[in-house]
């Protein structure tokens, strides 16, 4: 029985994954100037984080 549950969680993940990387596609190709624009925040977002870590770790003694 616990077998065949982990074979469905396996399924499941499968199409959830699949799933995503449809929607993902999707958007991509619906919509390319607002994927692009959510990139280039994620990535400015990424770099203010570094930032923010770099200052922090310099200022410890």
């Amino acid at each position: 029985m616990e077998l065949l549950l982990q074979k469905v969680g396996d399924v499941n993940k499968k199409w959830f994954k699949m799933a995503g990387l449809a929607f993902v596609i999707w958007y991509i190709v619906s919509r390319p100037e607002a994927a692009a624009g959510l990139v280039n925040q994620s990535l400015g977002g990424l770099g203010s984080a570094a930032e923010s870590f770099s200052t922090f770790v310099s200022a410890i003694p």
